[in-house]
């Protein structure tokens, strides 16, 4: 087994010895199954009620709401699972977490007859981000994908149809500007400022690292490469000259939305929640319908007009506790979970697109969200961020040296990144 990152080794080490909750219940009935979940609006709690219903007495199974922020999902479930903490059977888990949580064997493995339905249908992006060393360890449950949204009315001005014809980076970056508005990206200092690099890096054809499965010391970084300058050039391009908003520094998904929402608005690279986030607030008068009329929808901007993109990859996957009472009963759960039709319906509800492909053509779902054959067609060319066990030091590397937009310069930051995040790894340096 190759050695736990440093971040993951730090929880690891402060991890409490007795489990926080009972995985099954005491005396007589089934056993019950502790699904830990995200936040959402209640879908995956529908669904638990759905798959206890369904089981036939099998087992209950019961949800437990982790913390909103990713980065404290990830700290709670690895401080747990490091205590062989047997209350977690079945947890959400966001993509770059998993190699970490897969490595020290905290992921109970995938049985071969689980894997083969679990995988039918499954769109190539959401199939990577579920995978370590090649190997299915996680279960595909929703798949998130970031569009190129846009105002009809500024694009027509411009001259592009961006749902007709591919338009680069540096064609929506002319429009805005010309038209004096700003476009929607995501430059806080957080993860979604990594989500954006490495959408750019990958769009440019190349990978934030190289050999993501070797040990932290022996890891390659492609950040200093001519995708690395390109990714950097646009960044820096937006930061510098306005066209990012005042408020670029700061802004994340939420902010993106609101400047793409107003006057101002052009352009914007976001999740699909933007839709049903606009549209309810069309429906409870904060919103003209004209405003709702005038969105637009394409894949994600390209960094080289001859080049196809590569969208963000983002969502939840099934990861079955290593430690738990009962694994072919949580595996039996999963798959009850995944199933298309809990997907679609947990795609028209909660608004968290399927992995599974067969999901999109559910009519509610197309009712829902008019533009799911693109975030379908999107999710089949996203890119996952860097599968690796040390994501933590990688993001937050990225995060401390492409930050803020208006100091990336393709000259210097690829390589500053590229040399502090090999020195952190290699365990020269602190973050």
């Amino acid at each position: 087994m190759r050695r736990r990152s440093r971040a993951l080794a730090l929880v690891v080490g402060f991890a409490v010895a007795a489990p926080l909750a009972a995985c099954a219940s005491e005396g007589s009935g089934p056993p019950t199954l502790t699904w830990y979940i995200n936040p959402d609006d209640g879908g995956q709690a529908t669904i638990a009620k759905q798959c206890t219903e369904s089981s036939g007495g099998a087992y209950s199974l019961e949800v437990s709401v982790l913390p909103r922020d990713a980065s404290a999902q990830r700290e709670q479930l690895a401080r747990r699972l490091a205590a062989s903490d047997s209350s977690i059977d079945i947890m959400s888990l966001d993509p770059p977490f998993i190699p970490e949580m897969a490595e020290p064997g905290f992921l109970a493995p995938v049985p071969d007859d689980v894997a083969e339905k679990v995988t039918q249908n499954v769109v190539a992006g959401a199939l990577a981000g579920a995978k370590w060393h090649d190997k299915l360890v996680t279960v595909p449950f929703w798949a998130n994908t970031q569009l190129l949204w846009y105002r009809k009315s500024v694009a027509t001005a411009a001259g592009l149809d961006p749902a007709k014809t591919p338009v680069t980076w540096d064609q929506i970056i002319t429009a805005a500007k010309d038209q004096g508005k700003y476009l929607g990206v995501q430059g806080t200092k957080a993860e979604s400022l990594t989500v954006w690099i490495n959408a750019l890096i990958a769009s440019g054809g190349g990978e934030i690292i190289q050999n993501p499965e070797a040990p932290a010391e022996d890891i390659k970084l492609g950040l200093d490469s001519p995708a690395g300058k390109a990714a950097a050039t646009i960044m820096g391009t937006i930061g510098r000259d306005g066209t990012g908003g005042p408020a670029l520094p700061t802004e994340d998904e939420g902010g993106s939305l609101s400047i793409f929402q107003g006057d101002k608005g052009s352009f914007m690279v976001n999740w699909p929640f933007v839709w049903s986030a606009t549209k309810a607030g069309v429906e409870d008068g904060t919103f003209p319908q004209s405003l709702l009329d005038d969105f637009g929808w394409a894949l994600y901007p390209r960094v080289d007009a001859a080049q196809e993109t590569a969208p963000p990859y983002g969502g939840i996957n099934l990861g079955v506790g290593a430690f738990s009472k009962h694994v072919d009963l949580a595996y039996q759960a999963a798959e009850c979970i995944v199933t298309p039709e809990h997907q679609a319906q947990y795609f028209a509800t909660n608004g968290n697109p399927p992995s599974n492909t067969t999901s999109y053509d559910d009519p509610a779902v197309k009712e829902a969200f008019p533009m799911a054959d693109v975030i379908r067609q999107s999710l089949e060319l996203a890119v996952p961020r860097p599968q690796t066990p040390y994501y933590n030091e990688v993001s937050s590397g990225l995060q401390q040296t492409w930050h803020p937009p208006s100091s990336v310069k393709p000259e210097t930051t690829p390589k500053e990144s590229n040399d502090l995040i090999t020195a952190v790894l290699r365990g020269e340096q602190l973050l």
